[in-house]
């Protein structure tokens, strides 16, 4: 997953998402972004792809696990999942 230059951007997001009040412009957030999380659109305008890019990367590490995504209103908001992170890093360092 993080050997290639979508993995690479996948590790991007994962970093961003530990500090998005860093990351992110207020302007595109609604509450707290460590609470609500952020959207694919704030995603994609950090990344300079299109929103839909930016969705199936968010889409595919919500599939895996590492990010929660929660609907609210018309948006879906992106927050890391920490519990299963500490997980996988601890899989890895077993040797899997």
């Amino acid at each position: 997953m993080m050997r290639n230059p979508s993995g690479r951007t996948r590790q991007d997001i994962l970093d961003w998402l530990k500090d998005p009040a860093a990351h992110f412009p207020a302007a595109r957030r609604q509450g707290d972004p460590a609470e609500t999380g952020v959207t694919a659109r704030a995603v994609a305008d950090k990344l300079g792809v299109s929103r839909r890019t930016a969705a199936a990367h968010l889409d595919f590490l919500s599939r895996l696990g590492l990010l929660h995504a929660r609907r609210i209103r018309c948006r879906t908001h992106y927050r890391r999942d920490e519990i299963r992170i500490a997980e996988v890093a601890r899989m890895f360092e077993k040797g899997w």
